[in-house]
């Protein structure tokens, strides 16, 4: 086997590191087990280092040059890397986008309905789009929309902020909030 096809084959993946054999570098800055920088030296002398030590020898910097290099146990150090990961996603919160349909003539006990459905939907993160559909005759009195969507954003104001305008589309008025 050439030596090109070896250095493929051990090549690590992207999120992976160099560890002890697989380090190509020549000479490389080590830092100690405790944080303690050792200086520049050649990849031998810290393996060296490392087995004495009962660690491995890990490629933290790659590109920098000389490349650096840590002093630890990599098993440990790859399920800390992993319990990061995890815990990072866990945490993550999907923002979803909720839609709300008005009609311009509602009567107030559907927008209260409507009104506290939409502040649920901004206390849980979630940005809402407002549709007002316009028919048939209803295209006359835009004003009506207007008034409500306006409405809609003084009763939102103290949790939500407009993230997109209210806009004419044809025969829908539509805006989008999201929270402050």
């Amino acid at each position: 086997m050439t030596i090109a096809k070896q250095f493929q084959n051990d090549a690590p993946s992207r999120d992976e590191l160099r560890v002890n054999g697989l380090i190509r570098s020549q000479s490389v800055r080590v830092v100690g087990p405790e944080g303690e920088v050792m200086g520049i030296m050649t990849t031998r002398d810290g393996l060296r280092a490392a087995e004495e030590a009962g660690l491995d020898l890990v490629e933290i910097s790659p590109q920098s040059d000389p490349p650096v290099c840590k002093i630890l146990d990599y098993g440990k150090y790859k399920y800390e890397q992993q319990k990061r990961r995890n815990e990072a996603r866990k945490n993550q919160k999907i923002i979803d986008i909720k839609e709300l349909k008005f009609r311009p003539n509602i009567d107030d006990n559907d927008y209260t309905v409507k009104m506290k459905r939409a502040r649920k939907f901004l206390e849980e993160g979630d940005k809402v789009k407002v549709s007002l559909r316009f028919r048939g005759r209803e295209m006359v009195h835009q004003d009506l929309g207007v008034k409500l969507i306006a409405r809609l954003q003084q009763d939102l104001d103290d949790i939500a902020k407009v993230e997109q305008a209210p806009k004419l589309e044809g025969q829908l008025m539509i805006m989008v909030m999201s929270a402050k």
